[in-house]
């Protein structure tokens, strides 16, 4: 496939509050520095709520941070994960730490502190608070994870296309390396006021189907040599500004959209990266 990535500002100067924002990227910061990744496709008015709204909110904590939107352009089914990989590096020089981040899930409570996870990753959405998901081993939504963690891991599998699984798999990942993922306890909100969705329902393969972890990770462990090789081709051509690239990876293609994996391969995505400046 071809892919192309380009940084774009995406916000208008109505959305934001300038004189907070000004205040905060502008000056010198001893904390660590979080890369807000976005994976997106056709949900801009979801993205022209949640821009605004994840600036008022991390400017109130005073994290020096920027939202990078990557958006996948082809007609095939949903890669999060790929998505999610190519953000990571491309602002791994810059930055000491990620947010993956669901467009559609806006932070309620104050506690939920995004700070540089020291320990280990940390699951803001937990299934304590997230409105849908409430097994113990859910890390989707919201997660904070240090560079150097994301690497240990390999990052994530490139291998489920549609919505779901790949965070579970993710959490199999995290779990043979030793990694124990962390989650606030101080939060008095539950699952209907924590956080507030916002958009259309989607259809995610968990809903239908529940895989053991064990079986997760004899399906995708194993292949972690090839991801590497795949996502780091993703963006090696990609350019601090305005780059492009023209790279090839497969797409299962299947009539089911919600299936994670097709019966065949096929050239694939067009993607794109809005940086938020």
């Amino acid at each position: 496939m071809g892919c192309f990535l380009a940084s774009l500002p995406i916000q208008s100067e109505q959305a934001l509050q300038k004189s907070i924002h000004y205040e905060i990227s502008s000056q010198r910061h001893t904390k660590k520095k979080l890369a807000l990744i976005v994976p997106f496709r056709d949900r801009f008015e979801e993205l022209l709520e949640f821009v605004p709204h994840m600036y008022a909110f991390l400017n109130k904590q005073q994290i020096p941070f920027h939202i990078f939107v990557i958006q996948q352009k082809d007609n095939n089914r949903f890669n999060r994960a790929s998505l999610i990989n190519v953000g990571f590096l491309y602002t791994k020089d810059k930055y000491d730490y990620i947010a993956m981040h669901d467009v559609d899930l806006l932070p309620l409570n104050d506690n939920l502190k995004y700070d540089y996870p020291v320990s280990g990753p940390l699951h803001i959405s937990s299934p304590q608070t997230h409105p849908k998901y409430h097994y113990d081993t859910f890390i989707g939504g919201i997660l904070l994870i240090k560079k150097e963690h994301y690497e240990l891991v390999n990052g994530m599998s490139n291998n489920y296309w549609g919505w779901g699984l790949e965070d579970d798999e993710f959490y199999v990942r995290l779990k043979d390396a030793g990694l124990s993922v962390i989650r606030h306890d101080n939060i008095d909100t539950g699952t209907e006021n924590t956080f507030r969705p916002i958009g259309r329902p989607r259809y995610r393969w968990r809903d239908a189907v529940v895989l053991d972890l064990r079986e997760l990770q004899a399906m995708d462990w194993q292949e972690k040599a090839h991801d590497r090789r795949l996502w780091r081709s993703l963006v090696s051509e990609a350019k601090t500004h305005f780059g492009s690239m023209r790279q090839r990876i497969s797409s299962p293609t299947h009539p089911d959209e919600g299936s994670p994996m097709g019966s065949k391969l096929v050239g694939a995505a067009t993607g794109r990266i809005y940086v938020t400046v």
